[in-house]
């Protein structure tokens, strides 16, 4: 699988986020995906996981109210929206695919990566 994040660059504060991740490779529509940042000087964190048929989704406890993922498998195409952006989800994110069925937490579980894109977001 092949991924390919888009939609990154700067925002404005309190605007919303739309990102995209394009995969390519037969196995896209029954990967869990997920969407990571990472924060300068921080680790990269998992925000959101979805599984092939968006009946298991996970969102990270502080972003939960703001932000949704959802997937178009007839696509290959994975979406992030965050929305009312503040400047500390100022990051490069990262969508990534694991090789199994069940949703995981840490970046060693997922086996590919897009490159990321950055999200600046200026007060």
């Amino acid at each position: 699988v092949q991924l390919v994040e888009s939609g990154g660059g700067l925002v404005q504060a309190g605007d919303s986020l739309r990102l995209s991740c394009a995969a390519s490779g037969r196995t896209f529509s029954r990967s869990v995906m997920g969407w990571f940042r990472q924060a300068p000087g921080k680790e990269r964190e998992l925000i959101a996981a979805i599984n092939w048929d968006e009946t298991e989704i996970w969102k990270h406890a502080s972003l939960r109210g703001r932000l949704t993922i959802s997937r178009a498998n007839d696509k290959n195409t994975v979406y992030l929206h965050l929305a009312t952006v503040k400047p500390e989800d100022t990051a490069v994110y990262y969508c990534a695919a694991t090789s199994g069925s069940a949703l995981e937490f840490f970046p060693s579980k997922y086996a590919y990566w897009g490159q990321g894109t950055q999200v600046t977001v200026s007060s």
